[in-house]
């Protein structure tokens, strides 16, 4: 067993935060920089939107159309604000202060990548994306049923809350009946001969 493999993630982690510290400083300093870009980009939006009425709007105003359209823009202009000026600072930073490593550093890092990819692969979850598929889905609904763009407040709660259900409702019977029949088809030609 070689020395890198011996010291733990943590005393490993441990040592490098405390060789570069300066760096980790930076790079908080950095972050911080970021989340308050954002919260002012976001500000500034609120403030000089048309959707929304410049923030003037109450709530009961508010239409899908805007929500998805706010949410589109917010992105885009953090995105071009801060998103970008970011990765730059981020990546032309680790680009430099990667190629001031010396060698026997480098190899280090890479051998700790390997062996923390083996455990990765072994032990992944899966991601949220069935929350983002579940709203467009809800957009599409709603636009189907023609209140896309009718402002909350003209319609009840209910009917909000009712329309996320029938959502879900018709995506079980898009998506469920297919796999269903698939399962089935699966178990009787290939997992019932075992």
């Amino acid at each position: 067993m070689s020395e890198n493999e011996e010291i733990s993630d943590e005393a490993f982690w441990k040592g490098k935060l405390r060789k570069h510290w300066k760096t980790l400083v930076v790079m908080i300093v950095a972050v911080i920089c970021a989340f308050v870009g954002l919260l002012l980009v976001l500000i500034w939006f609120i403030e000089t939107s048309p959707i929304g009425y410049q923030g003037a709007a109450t709530f009961d105003q508010w239409k899908l159309d805007w929500v998805v359209g706010f949410i589109i823009l917010i992105i885009l202009w953090d995105l071009l604000f801060v998103g970008v000026p970011s990765a730059l600072f981020f990546g032309v930073g680790g680009y430099l202060w990667w190629r001031r490593l010396p060698e026997e550093e480098k190899q280090e890092f890479k051998d700790r990548e390997k062996k923390s990819k083996k455990r990765k692969a072994q032990t992944w979850g899966g991601g949220g994306g069935f929350n983002f598929f579940m709203f467009i889905a809800y957009c599409i609904y709603i636009a189907v049923d023609g209140n896309y763009n009718t402002p909350f407040g003209l319609r009840s709660y209910t009917y909000w809350i009712a329309s996320w259900f029938l959502t879900f409702m018709w995506i079980l019977i898009i998506f469920g009946i297919p796999i269903g029949i698939i399962l089935l088809i699966v178990y009787l030609t290939k997992w019932r001969k075992k």
